[in-house]
């Protein structure tokens, strides 16, 4: 097996998206755009996209990783809405998507045109949540899309089966339909609610954090397939386990959920880069494959049905939003915060990725009476054509966008005041236990010692009441930002020194690297994590 191209692949796609931050263009869209050109470079390899390899190698895991962030009180306290989207919007579009291509492409069959609607129903919303916290949404609409893209898959992936039953003809009926999407949602919640409880024990008993680790990279594999197994959505199993266990990841040690947050932040960022830069690379395959179709019609039927993909979110977002407000006045008390502007957003916000191009490639080839799939090439054209008009017209004007509507973002004083709220309440804790420790002669210390971790306690009581604060009138820093760079500057020295010592041979490498460790244990605990990092 040659890994040269998958190599050529990880390591250039990892460039574009590192490339892309510093630009004002989105990752995903420089990462297809990338891809469209090298596609067409003489002596590039050929890169196919296996839906066996997607769907149950990529998608597990990029799941998961947006489940441990999201934030279960957040999704459950708007269960509604991204209800409404995940569900009610994909078989919405499935179907409206589905009818337009049945009326405007002459002989396509209306179980294949479903097929297409199922397939592009799904917005990939990776793009569309990236931005948003980029340009400072409302939290509420920032997890409406997030939850919605935790769930959209499931849907969408049960709609494609039911209703690629019926255009290869098994014999597909609208109960059996319903049926099956029962069994797939309600089997995939219970697979994910019965092994997420043994999971997260044994996540608390393994004591060796690279162990810890390494069930981490497993779960939302066990998960996948453990419901598939059962004819269960895979999708739904790997989100509720993501989701309890991300609610819960503070019952693990600080070792593990240090590593845990750095392993998943690098395998999402390689995956992300990858499957984009595969959509990219997809154009070739495509386009020869379009047949009988010339370009100009296809064309033609790639702007209709692309069409039809961006308003039938907007005739499903807006009722779906204002239509319950009318009808009940709790839902209007709950949601005072919703607004046009922000429907607008959400509406414009359903950009397509690589999922729909993965369920588009395992359409199969023939029928179940032999005959070849109508119009298959012509799908998979409308698909990619689809996924690339969404990234680029909606992932271009998204930012411009949000910032034309001006929408009112989270208050950064109030969050800060949120925040040294509540820390001064945990330390308030913190030093009456230490006082009940101290007070214990099993616990006797010098009085150097209690007074550092006094001393700690207090620092970090007061560090973040700090940057609500006056600011240097020549640095602009906070009196926290002086201290932290400083302590910074301060553990530099010490750092060159410990290796100065090692390049004399006054110490071996394995004490630098303990040495070592420690300062970046220190220079961890003195800077908080940036939101934007």
């Amino acid at each position: 097996m040659d890994v040269m191209p998958l190599l050529v692949l990880v390591a250039g796609s990892a460039a574009v998206a590192g490339a892309a931050r510093r630009t004002p263009v989105s990752a995903p869209l420089l990462l297809v755009a990338a891809g469209l050109v090298v596609s067409y470079l003489p002596g590039v390899p050929d890169y196919t996209l296996e839906p066996d390899i997607v769907l149950p190698l990529v998608l597990p895991p990029l799941l998961h990783t947006a489940a441990l962030d999201s934030s279960y009180l957040d999704l459950r306290a708007n269960a509604r809405p991204v209800a409404l989207l995940s569900v009610g919007y994909v078989l919405f579009a499935a179907l409206a998507v589905g009818c337009t291509a049945f009326l405007v492409v002459p002989g396509l069959p209306l179980t294949a045109a479903l097929v297409l609607g199922a397939v592009v129903a799904p917005p990939d919303a990776v793009a569309a949540t990236a931005i948003a916290r980029r340009l400072g949404l409302p939290s509420r609409i920032t997890t409406i899309l997030q939850g919605e893209s935790l769930v959209n898959d499931a849907t969408a992936i049960t709609a494609y089966k039911v209703a690629l039953a019926a255009a290869v003809g098994e014999g597909a009926t609208w109960a059996g339909g319903l049926r099956e999407f029962a069994v797939a949602a309600l089997g995939g919640v219970g697979v994910g609610l019965v092994l997420m409880v043994p999971l997260h024990w044994l996540r608390k008993r393994l004591r060796d954090p690279l162990l810890q680790n390494t069930l981490s990279l497993l779960i939302p594999f066990a998960a996948y397939t453990a419901a598939e197994q059962v004819e269960a959505s895979g999708v739904l199993a790997v989100v509720v386990v993501g989701l309890y266990l991300g609610h819960r990841s503070w019952q693990v040690d600080f070792a593990t959920r240090l590593q845990e947050a750095a392993v998943w932040k690098m395998v999402a960022f390689v995956l992300e880069s990858a499957v984009f830069a595969l959509i990219g690379l997809q154009l070739r395959f495509v386009i020869g494959g379009l047949g009988e179709y010339g370009t100009g019609e296809a064309a033609w039927y790639a702007f209709v049905v692309f069409l039809a993909v961006v308003v039938a979110r907007f005739l499903w977002v807006y009722p779906a939003t204002f239509l319950p407000r009318l009808l009940s006045a709790r839902i209007r008390e709950r949601e005072r915060e919703t607004t046009a502007r922000g429907a607008f957003v959400v509406s414009w916000a359903g950009m397509r990725g690589v999922v729909s191009l993965a369920i588009a490639f395992s359409i199969p080839a023939t029928t179940h009476d032999g005959g070849a799939f109508p119009a298959r090439n012509l799908v998979l054209f409308l698909t990619f054509t689809t996924v690339i008009g969404t990234l680029v017209v909606q992932g271009l004007t998204l930012p411009p966008l949000i910032r034309l509507l001006r929408l009112p973002g989270p208050d950064p004083r109030s969050a800060t005041l949120a925040e040294a709220q509540a820390q001064s309440e945990a330390s308030t804790a913190a030093e009456r236990r230490l006082d009940e420790l101290l007070a214990d002669d099993r616990n006797a210390l010098p009085q150097p010692l209690a007074d550092r971790l006094r001393a700690v306690l207090e620092r970090r009581r007061n560090a973040v009441w700090e940057r609500l604060g006056a600011v240097h009138e020549t640095t602009g820093e906070s009196a926290d930002d002086t201290y932290r760079r400083l302590t910074r500057e301060v553990i530099e020295a010490e750092r060159e020194v410990f290796v100065a010592l090692r390049d004399a041979r006054r110490i071996d490498d394995e004490m630098l690297r303990t040495l070592l460790r420690r300062l970046d244990l220190e220079e961890a605990a003195a800077y908080r994590e940036e939101a934007a990092e």
